[in-house]
């Protein structure tokens, strides 16, 4: 197909289409989407026929994306209750594309901590916290520890990217014991991106929804293949929230400074991380 030339024109993370080649060409019948670095490959959960006008089925390509990606995600945080029984959390993630993987570690990271909060506030245990804290420690040394085994380029760039989160929600943790934060309303936790599984109007099964201070958006779930996060820092934190607090308050955000800085790529990294297509 001509179309599937220019894919990559039109979504922020898409190559171009996997088709099922029966019969004779041009082959209009779609199986999955290979991410614009070419490792990943991504199943649609039923095929998908590219058929009528190009506008209308690039419209339906781009739902077509995100009932996959939805899909994908409740598979995932369904799996994550058997990280600590039949398969642990570092070999779970090879069943799912780096985007669901990441994100359906965002979202137990928000519900454990939110837990260790709760167990602090109604004198469950006075070191719940702590615990946790460890409990961190001990899913990044194990993720460490197979990435340096032998794998391939497309699971490597996974599991780093997934340590890269994995060592700021680390921090976070830290920095809540050091200071003995035992209120979940605290700004120090408000302040940081998190991520819950929510019901949405319309919809018939739980989706993510995003929340930092007291701006809420419902994840986009726009592909954006494996393409590895920014590491987080403390300014990272700073133009999350400065950023989505204009889009709170219905204006635009620009980041200013020297050139080489990380102003564009702290913007995109903000994107990927909500599921959003960012136009540079």
């Amino acid at each position: 197909m001509k179309v599937d030339e220019q894919i990559a024109n039109c979504f922020d993370g898409l190559r171009n289409l996997e088709f099922k080649k029966v019969g004779p060409e041009p082959y209009k019948t779609a199986l999955g989407m290979y991410s614009k670095d070419g490792g990943e490959y991504v199943p649609f959960l039923t095929e998908f026929v590219c058929q009528g006008s190009v506008e209308n089925y690039l419209c339906d390509l781009e739902l077509k994306m995100i009932s996959t990606l939805k899909d994908n995600l409740d598979m995932a945080k369904e799996a994550t209750e058997e990280w600590d029984l039949a398969k642990p959390r570092h070999t779970w993630l090879d069943d799912y594309n780096a985007q669901t993987s990441l994100l359906a570690t965002q979202i137990v990271w928000t519900e454990e901590t939110q837990r260790a909060f709760e167990e602090l506030e109604n004198g469950g245990s006075e070191s719940a916290m702590k615990e946790y804290y460890l409990v961190t420690v001990s899913r990044i040394g194990n993720l460490i520890e197979r990435v340096r085994t032998d794998l391939s380029s497309e699971l490597r760039i996974k599991i780093i990217t997934i340590i890269t989160i994995d060592v700021h929600e680390r921090d976070v943790i830290e920095k809540f014991v050091q200071i003995k934060l035992a209120d979940s309303g605290a700004f120090a936790w408000a302040s940081q991106l998190r991520f819950y599984m929510e019901s949405k109007p319309k919809e018939t099964k739980k989706v993510c929804q995003a929340r930092i201070c007291d701006w809420t958006t419902w994840y986009n779930y726009e592909y954006v293949g494996n393409c590895g996060r920014l590491v987080i820092t403390p300014l990272t934190d700073r133009c999350y929230i400065t950023l989505t607090q204009a889009l709170n308050l219905s204006m635009g955000g620009a980041p200013a400074g020297p050139a080489g800085t990380g102003k564009t790529e702290t913007t995109k990294d903000l994107g990927r991380a909500l599921g959003l297509h960012v136009v540079v």
